[in-house]
């Protein structure tokens, strides 16, 4: 017991930890974007993106090279997008003036990239089934650098088409009273700092799995996700109360693109080659799916949140979570 409690407590510092540095860095990374008068696309996509995401990607690498648990680091993203689709958007609804506004570009341009970006995705593993099926019989396959380039590449048509859309724009540079140089400091033991976190929560997880006797990519599916997610949902909530609704929805759509269409991929590339379980793959891609669908089914309508349809999304997150324990008590067996 005492051992159990002890990795709960890794896990709440861990995350504390990973909070402090992911708001430095994004701190850090929008003054030194300004500062050196970055394009709207590449302070959005790219820098704003890799700075709230950055605890996820993080969660990938450290799983996969350190502790050779790919699909610990796979379910971390998949757990935290999924928080990101359901918590995030029902905490900004009920933090904000009562409704969440959204608009047309968001739900038919953003919404639609992103539900092609969890279809690309479940894509990749389908080809690792197909061609690099395991030999040992299961549904699984090997997913290699080749194959991950196709979500990558997917990544770059929507940085390509955020460009086009603000390509004329220009941008002023910011410098007065910027210390570029203490700005980069910042950055570096911030990221540091984010490392060290994810450490923690990744052997959080792994610990916790060990000792309850459960599949570590449960916690994973929880303990990371909400761990990492917890810098968006920050950025999220505070956009919301400043009635930003529309930058509040876009965050949470453009850190899960980043997540699906870039930190699972680095993931591979860093360790070479890896086998997917398409057997927990395809669920828990079908639970992000369902809990996509949800959000924009809600979203559509009069293009705006409501509490009532906050805590529809709340009360569905819930149900996922009932749902993994469920799985690691043996009543549900659909990834266990």
């Amino acid at each position: 017991m005492w051992l159990t409690l002890g990795y709960v407590g890794l896990a709440v510092v861990a995350t504390g930890v990973v909070w402090a540095g992911s708001s430095r860095l994004e701190r850090a990374a929008d003054r030194l974007a300004a500062y050196y008068g970055a394009p709207a696309i590449i302070q959005g996509a790219i820098i704003a993106a890799v700075g709230s995401s950055f605890p996820e990607l993080s969660s990938v690498v450290l799983a996969a090279v350190l502790h050779g648990e790919f699909e610990l680091g796979v379910g971390a993203i998949v757990g935290s997008a999924i928080f990101n689709i359901l918590v995030i958007p029902g905490l900004s609804t009920l933090a904000g003036q009562g409704k969440l506004q959204s608009n047309r570009s968001l739900v038919y341009k953003e919404a639609q990239f992103y539900m092609l970006s969890v279809a690309v995705l479940l894509l990749t593993f389908s080809f690792g089934v197909i061609y690099y099926p395991a030999a040992d019989g299961r549904l699984a396959g090997r997913v290699t650098r080749p194959l991950a380039l196709l979500p990558l590449a997917l990544y770059g048509l929507y940085v390509f088409i955020q460009y086009q859309d603000v390509r004329d724009l220009r941008e002023t540079r910011v410098t007065d009273g910027v210390d570029a140089l203490g700005l980069w400091g910042l950055l570096a033991v911030s990221l540091l700092a984010i490392l060290v976190g994810v450490e923690g929560l990744v052997r959080a997880a792994l610990g916790l799995g060990a000792t309850l006797g459960t599949p570590s990519f449960i916690w994973g599916l929880t303990v990371i996700a909400a761990g990492t997610s917890l810098p968006d949902a920050f950025v999220s909530v505070q956009a919301a109360r400043k009635d930003s609704d529309v930058t509040s929805i876009a965050n949470v759509l453009g850190s899960n693109v980043f997540d699906l269409l870039v930190a699972v991929p680095v993931g591979v590339l860093l360790v070479g080659s890896t086998v997917i379980d398409f057997g927990f793959a395809a669920p828990m891609m079908g639970a992000l799916t369902m809990a996509t669908i949800l959000l924009f089914g809600l979203m559509r309508t009069d293009l705006e949140l409501t509490d009532r349809e906050a805590y529809v999304l709340l009360g569905a997150y819930a149900a996922f979570v009932g749902w993994l324990v469920l799985e690691s008590i043996g009543v549900t067996s659909l990834v266990l």
